[in-house]
């Protein structure tokens, strides 16, 4: 798949993203230097419309994106993931302001979970309150990516007056009553400043609005979810990749001097590299068919969607414990890579909603029923 991004994204990951991985890992700290070339290079306005400055890429050109960076640095592809997922909205229902502003390099994100709301994004907890010709919003929300670092959030409330079960806003990050908590502390994904976020009486005008009072359900099944499901999926597939070509580089590049050979040269390790191989390739085509399905409008694309984080973040898992055995103690050490990678890979099982609840999302789809 060729795309005219491509050149760019990989000076940026060569000179920037890369380089700057394991210190980000270790230090927990934002890669702002990353994601600064990245906004420098256009890659933040990749998916906003070129009428208003963007690139007008599709989400088979931001699947690429985040599997790259992924393979990279795991913090930065998150945070970037993120970013496209809130751009998909605000190109849907923002205004020409706020998408301008995106594709000019403006940093977005999500903000839907909430404590105490577990994986139930569809349920917020957060009010607004319509207060003098504005609207009040107050919030405990937690864990959003690139909390107190982007520009702007793509924030979850309950309705402010009509009956349906949620409204998004567009939430400036510098509007006065919201407060972050940090730092994050985690076990994977340590730069990607997943906080929380507290909104005290934040006041914003009612053309913040995205869409219509009480239809940011509908529009995030239709529009986030999307890009949220099969971005994970190209997220965990990035990480795959990174690892079988770090236990590839290993079993070819170790001499068993006993033996004179390579590990490579070990049918028992070269077949346990070959499972591996195969099922990061078996992810592959189900990603590709995802968006091929997606991109079409094929009948069975709400099902792919549902099922395609799911199988990538299992998968992810899979080969990273595989590697890890592979590489036997070599994979623990930090300078190999690997130890980042894997913990990394956890992510997806825990960012909702969940394995568990996509599967009951798919186990409804496949049977005919409601989802919610």
């Amino acid at each position: 798949m060729t795309h005219a991004h491509t050149a760019s994204l990989s000076a940026v990951i060569d000179e920037t993203v890369a380089p700057n991985a394991v210190r980000i890992d270790r230090e927990g700290a934002f890669p702002r230097e990353s994601v600064d070339a990245l906004s420098k290079a256009g890659l933040l306005g990749l998916i906003s419309a070129a009428e208003v400055g963007g690139q007008g890429a599709d989400l088979a050109a931001a699947s690429d994106v985040i599997e790259r960076l992924a393979g990279a640095c795991g913090s930065t592809a998150m945070i970037v993931l993120m970013h496209y997922a809130a751009t998909a909205v605000l190109e849907a229902h923002g205004s020409e302001e706020a998408r301008r502003a995106v594709a000019g390099g403006h940093l977005t994100t999500l903000a839907y979970s909430e404590a105490g709301s577990r994986s139930h994004f569809w349920a917020p907890l957060s009010t607004a309150t319509a207060e003098d010709g504005q609207v009040v919003l107050d919030a405990r929300k937690s864990w959003v990516t690139s909390a107190g670092e982007a520009d702007s959030y793509v924030w979850s409330s309950r309705p402010l007056e009509a009956a349906g079960p949620m409204t998004l806003w567009h939430v400036p990050s510098d509007s006065a009553g919201l407060g972050t908590r940090g730092p994050f502390d985690g076990l994977g994904l340590r730069g990607n400043a997943s906080n929380p976020v507290d909104a005290e009486r934040v006041r914003v005008g009612r053309d913040a609005m995205l869409g219509a009072d009480g239809a940011g359900l509908d529009i995030s099944m239709q529009v986030v979810l999307p890009h949220f499901l099969i971005l994970n999926a190209s997220f965990s597939l990035g990480l795959m990749e990174a690892l079988v070509a770090r236990a590839g580089a290993h079993l070819t590049g170790t001499r068993l001097e006993h033996l004179d050979q390579t590990i490579a040269e070990q049918p028992e390790a070269r077949a346990r590299y070959a499972r591996l191989r195969t099922r990061v390739d078996e992810v592959r085509a189900f990603v590709d068919d995802t968006l091929t399905a997606v991109g079409t409008g094929r009948e069975d694309a709400g099902l792919r969607v549902l099922q395609v984080k799911v199988v990538a973040g299992e998968a992810a898992t899979e080969v990273a414990d595989g590697v890890m055995r592979l590489c036997g103690g070599s994979a623990f050490r930090k300078e190999f890579g690997v130890e980042r990678l894997f913990r990394d890979s956890l992510a997806a099982r825990v960012m909702a909603p969940t394995t568990e609840a996509l599967t009951d999302f798919v186990g409804r789809a496949a049977l005919g029923l409601p989802l919610l």
